[in-house]
């Protein structure tokens, strides 16, 4: 029997599941961030997540490294947000350090030594189980209504404004009314709907951070990524098995070929220590650097490096060295075609080794807090306007005043 290549779905009326200013969706980092600053603005929110946990990669992927809010030369770049939740990450916690638990350098406190803060960045470790639980209580105490099982399907559009998102979870199809739309799902998923352009890469290799118990009794992480995860890094050559976060089937293969990395690094730690050590807890969410994200009206590029943007919504510093500084302008967020729709995380607009500092999450949490507040001032509006007709000067000022970092004079040192 011939199959079909396309069917047909029966229309059917969707039953509306409540009203929001703001819906975001996608509950990592940069979704609590997004949240967070647009229930403090004032709107009406609420967070899908279509597992049953805030953080993302965060949490549910075991990457405990809260990377750092400076430039390396000792000077923070991130404040705001992405401050906060640094500090609730590690919050009433113990130092174990074979773990990955660590303190935040004392430096880095209030009246730190400003050379000591030159050789020691501003970042720390966090227990992965107690943050994520956190971060609820940090969304519910903001009057954040939390969706958990929820997955995002479609948009409902008029004109160029999304006026409802459509999801599935265990009530069935039903919709969500929304004066404006934050993409946090890491993949774009939002901007493909409502028919922005978005851009792809197939680069991202095996992965997983797992726990494990030693031959001695100890709990120890195992931060487990395949040779040749950064692109720029890679030997010219070298095979190296890569995969797209756009597909089900890549999904699933990178997952299960992750799983059977670990599995088989774990007997490899069987047969270097004997005894008998065993895995406690491995990511059961697909570890994705990168995948899929808006093409917006500017993209980041390694070039960018201290360029100041007029419309520059938040700042942040290179993980990977010391030096660099990059401005976050509200073009690189908002999508292009859809006016009330804005990203955030690894979401927006970049792309290269630019890409690989905007997806971690300090800049997780910057970008989020920026998309968050801005879909706060465009829910105000009475008429159609889209987030390139707010004041961004007004809007730079309302971050600021949350101690966000919008510093042009730190692009000048």
């Amino acid at each position: 029997m011939k199959i079909k290549q396309q069917l047909q779905e029966p229309a059917r009326d969707l039953p509306v599941m409540g009203e929001y200013d703001v819906v975001v969706v996608g509950g990592g980092i940069a979704g609590v961030a997004a949240a967070l600053a647009a229930s403090r603005a004032g709107s009406k929110v609420c967070l899908l997540e279509k597992v049953c946990a805030l953080g993302g990669l965060a949490t549910v992927g075991n990457v405990i490294v809260y990377l750092p809010l400076c430039d390396g030369n000792g000077r923070q770049v991130i404040g705001g947000i992405g401050e906060e939740l640094l500090r609730l990450s590690v919050e009433g916690e113990p130092s174990v350090p074979e773990i990955g638990f660590e303190p935040i350098p004392a430096c880095w406190e209030r009246g730190g030594d400003l050379e000591e803060r030159k050789k020691r960045r501003f970042r720390t470790g966090y227990n992965p189980i107690t943050y994520l639980y956190k971060l609820e209580r940090l969304l519910l105490k903001n009057r954040v209504t939390l969706f958990y099982d929820t997955r995002f399907c479609n948009v409902i559009k008029e004109g160029r404004h999304i006026r409802a998102v459509i999801v599935e979870s265990k009530g069935g199809r039903t919709a969500l009314l929304c004066k404006a739309v934050v993409d946090t799902s890491g993949e774009a998923d939002v901007c493909v709907a409502a028919g922005e352009k978005t851009s792809s890469i197939g680069g991202n290799v095996r992965c997983g951070w797992y726990y494990y118990v030693d031959a001695k009794g100890q709990v120890r992480l195992r931060p487990l990524t395949d040779s040749g995860h950064m692109p720029s890094r890679r030997k010219p050559g070298v095979k190296y098995i890569t995969f797209k976060g756009d597909s089900a089937a890549q999904v699933t293969a990178h997952v299960l070929a992750s799983r059977e990395m670990m599995m088989a690094d774990m007997e490899a730690i069987k047969a270097k220590e004997g005894g008998n050590p065993y895995p406690i807890m491995i990511p059961t969410i697909p570890c994705f650097r990168m995948s899929r994200r808006l093409s917006g009206k500017v993209t980041l590029k390694p070039t960018d490096d201290h360029r100041w943007f007029d419309d520059s919504l938040g700042m942040t510093g290179d993980w990977r060295k010391a030096g660099p500084i990059f401005c976050l302008p509200l073009r690189s967020l908002a999508a292009v075609n859809t006016a009330n729709l804005i990203t955030a995380g690894r979401c927006m607009s970049s792309t290269g080794d630019t890409w690989d500092v905007t997806r971690v999450i300090p800049t997780c949490a910057v970008s989020g807090e920026a998309a968050g507040a801005a879909a706060a001032f465009l829910a105000r509006e009475d008429n159609d306007i889209g987030f390139f007709d707010l004041d961004v000067s007004t809007l730079q000022k309302h971050l600021r005043r949350r101690r966000g970092i919008i510093d042009k004079s730190l692009l000048a040192q």
